[in-house]
């Protein structure tokens, strides 16, 4: 049963790659819509993250912001169908691109791009890889299958897919030969290798390994975010300025540093921010858990 379901979720993410992707994403908002007004488990870790991040608004305002987070995240969901299975030019239409930063200089130093888990970040990642070589850094999922397919169609133009665990030295080997990696660390992983940093002034756990790789690998460290554009016209990937004095030297400094450019963005795009992720799973000594 478990083969036959996978293979009937491969066979509908081919079949919407090839959909008008403005009939796609619009069959997903509303599959979103709908699935809010039904009481989950997901729908609960979305309000207490928008209780705990936007303490001033109203709970009427989180809601409307909720209901418009499950529809970007239903939408993203099937969007994957042409992210994972449409072509070269598909991707390269449907992706914006604007760096503030020269990717194509010949002397840039070794760069380790920053991403965030907002809901297009592996559209943009895919952007990437159609035109420069990169490592992108991933978890591994539950499913073996599943894991194993999005691996494969994630790196289908060129990244080099590896997992996170047990990664580092091969990183900083890259990193010092000049490739870049791509990576996301605003996720909780666990109180191993993270420090409680401010997160819309909650205790967040937050991981370090963004400063220690750049430390080890001699590289300069670049955020980027994908967004979701208005209107169906597809998605924008913005890559900003370097840190700067980034690493620090001090493992909270820089993760506070982190924390803050991330709220800025999702101050942009609220509604686009991976809400349905435990993001204060762990909390300080003596915190009761939220969840």
């Amino acid at each position: 049963m478990k083969q036959l379901v996978f293979w009937l979720m491969v066979g509908l993410l081919r079949l919407l790659s090839v959909l008008p992707y403005g009939w796609v994403a619009r069959a997903g908002g509303a599959l979103g819509a709908l699935l809010y007004r039904i009481p989950s488990r997901r729908k609960r870790i979305v309000l207490v993250n928008l209780n705990l991040c936007f303490p001033e608004k109203s709970d009427a305002d989180r809601h409307v912001l909720g209901r418009a987070h499950f529809r970007h995240v239903l939408r993203s969901y099937l969007e994957r169908g042409v992210q994972w299975f449409g072509s070269h030019r598909a991707i390269e239409r449907l992706v914006q691109l604007e760096s503030h930063i020269d990717l194509d200089d010949p002397d840039a130093p070794p760069t380790i791009f920053m991403g965030f888990h907002f809901v297009a970040i592996e559209v943009g990642c895919m952007l990437y890889s159609t035109r420069f070589p990169v490592t992108a850094l991933y978890t591994p999922m539950s499913d073996k299958r599943l894991c194993a397919l999005a691996a494969r169609q994630r790196g289908r133009f060129g990244a080099s897919m590896m997992l996170r665990s047990n990664s580092a030295r091969t990183v900083v080997a890259q990193l010092r030969t000049g490739q870049s990696v791509m990576l996301a660390a605003d996720m909780d992983f666990g109180v191993d290798n993270s420090v409680f940093a401010p997160f819309f002034g909650v205790p967040a756990c937050t991981l370090t390994s963004v400063s220690r790789l750049a430390r080890l690998g001699r590289a300069r460290v670049v955020p980027f975010v994908t967004e979701v554009l208005p209107d169906y016209r597809g998605y924008k990937m913005t890559i900003f300025e370097p840190l700067k004095d980034f690493p620090s030297g001090d493992d909270a400094t820089d993760a506070t540093r982190m924390n803050a450019f991330l709220e800025q963005e999702i101050e942009r795009l609220p509604d686009q921010y991976y809400w349905v992720h435990r993001r204060f799973k762990n909390r300080p000594a003596g915190m009761p858990s939220v969840y």
